[in-house]
């Protein structure tokens, strides 16, 4: 801020330029709250786009059948080689389970304990390859190829070291070292399938690292699993790995049971599809609640914006009650809310009739379309009849009109998004309240247009300033000659 001396006038200068300068920055402090305006519309905007997206993720995930599952697996007898899940088509049959062996993966495993030179001297993860080759000139560097990947260590790498870059650098094989057994492990990811000696290309190529190792390859062992129904009838499987799916259930197999036969029962256990019914709701009822009221809030015309000169000589708390009524009532009738609203509520009157069967409605008129669930009515029709109730959430349906709730809901939310991102610059994926808005939407280049608009009056609030203070500068002289004169005169006359 320039400093300003006043002149010997008498006068109160700076107020006077100061009086002068508040008539020139109303048309500033207007286009400050135009601006002010449209970052706090800008803001409520942003905040509805984070809880359409949340919801919309929400559906995606509740859309899969997993999610809706009216079927539970338990087992019983031996609990600890079996262990169930049954899949939303699971079949309502008992299954004994014997696991008679299981399946192992490809490998290249150390066939002697390492060592760092004496039998009882086993190599630890620290240990490096020099220490570990028995040769009398250790070379100064070792190559690995497997699976299509080659990779080259020096001799001062540890064994630490070279599982890691492993693990990391060839996707199809895993690496681990046992400092009990001092035995190392390369396994197979994929169920099936060898591991190859071949490198970059493809091409097979000997390893100097297998050899300092003492790697031997090992093929894939299948594993074996007889399965008996109630009724006495058996089929043997035979795994590549350690799952299986039978009857609609997801069977992982965890050790050997032979004998003592794992038995896994399904019934039917609306449970889990209740809760999911149970979140959506509060999560629809939520954004549908923020958006109605956002929609009818109270517009206060009145409450403009402060400027910084009126929250000058006003407390905190009246400044924060002054921009609660500033800010009320930004988007009241906003278009794209409305039309959001419509949307979602159009898709749950179109499946209505089948709701209102598992104790959903929609309440009383003033609640604006709000879901209420009679939970007791709900998970008996969960019991009687889940695919009914269930259709009407995650389909199939070839209605346009009529779309599933999760698809439909997720359609008409991804329009809006849309909507807001052309209009807001928000983001489709982004739950983030506070995420940063693109500059190239419609409000974006209003904002900017505004920013223009202030720099430029900024600019000719300084020319004004100087300029008052010039011509009062330019008075003060020529009244001060005036004096001069004045008193020079009245000299000739004494």
């Amino acid at each position: 801020m320039n400093m300003r001396i006043n002149g010997f006038s008498g006068m109160d200068i700076d107020s006077m330029v100061k009086s002068l300068m508040t008539v020139k920055r109303v048309p500033l402090d207007k286009l400050n709250q135009q601006k002010q305006i449209l970052d706090w519309t800008r803001d409520s905007y942003r905040q509805l786009n984070s809880k359409i997206v949340q919801l919309s993720n929400k559906l995606q995930q509740m859309d899969l059948s997993a999610a809706t599952n009216t079927q539970k697996s338990t087992v019983s007898g031996n609990t600890t080689a079996v262990r169930a899940e049954a899949n939303a088509d699971a079949a309502s049959v008992t299954m004994n389970v014997e696991v008679k062996t299981l399946a192992k993966k490809a490998n290249l495993q150390t066939e002697t304990v390492l060592t760092t030179g004496t039998p009882d001297a086993k190599a630890s993860l620290n240990t490096t390859l020099a220490q570990l080759d028995k040769t009398s000139s250790p070379p100064a560097q070792y190559e690995l190829h497997i699976n299509d990947k080659s990779l080259v260590f020096k001799n001062t790498d540890s064994l630490s070291a070279v599982i890691s870059r492993i693990n990391s650098e060839i996707p199809t094989a895993n690496a681990n070292y046992d400092e009990i057994s001092g035995k190392l492990t390369i396994t197979s990811r994929e169920n099936g399938k060898v591991i190859t000696g071949t490198g970059d290309g493809g091409v097979v190529k000997s390893s100097s690292l297998s050899d300092v190792l003492g790697l031997k390859a090992n093929d894939a062992v299948p594993g074996s699993v007889t399965i008996t129904t109630s009724p006495g009838v058996s089929r043997d499987y035979t795994t590549t790995g350690d799952t299986l799916l039978v009857n609609g259930v997801n069977l992982t197999l965890l050790e050997t049971n032979v004998g003592s036969p794992s038995k896994v029962s399904t019934q039917s256990d609306p449970t889990k599809a209740m809760e999911t019914i149970k979140s959506f709701v509060d999560t629809y009822n939520e954004l549908l609640g923020l958006m109605n009221t956002r929609l009818s809030e109270e517009k206060y015309r009145d409450y403009a914006p402060l400027t910084a000169e009126q929250k000058k000589d006003m407390k905190e708390d009246d400044i924060k009650n002054w921009e609660e009524r500033a800010k009320s009532g930004l988007l009241r009738n906003d278009n794209i809310l409305s039309s959001a609203v419509a949307s979602m509520r159009s898709v749950i009157t179109g499946n209505l009739k089948v709701l209102s069967e598992a104790g959903i409605t929609t309440g009383q008129y003033y609640e604006k379309g709000k879901l209420q669930i009679d939970e007791v009515k709900l998970k008996n029709a969960l019991d009687s009849n889940p695919d009914r109730i269930l259709s009407a959430f995650r389909g199939p349906s070839t209605d346009a009109n009529n779309p599933a709730i999760f698809s439909g809901l997720r359609k008409e939310l991804n329009s809006t998004l849309d909507m807001l991102v052309k209009k807001v610059g928000t983001s489709k994926s982004d739950t983030d309240a506070s995420m940063t808005l693109k500059t190239e939407s419609s409000m974006g280049q209003q904002l900017k247009n505004y920013n223009n608009r202030i720099s430029d009056l900024d600019r000719k609030m300084i020319t004004w300033e100087t300029r008052y203070y010039k011509q009062f500068a330019a008075m003060e002289k020529a009244m001060s000659q005036f004096q001069s004169q004045s008193s020079s005169l009245s000299g000739y006359f004494q």
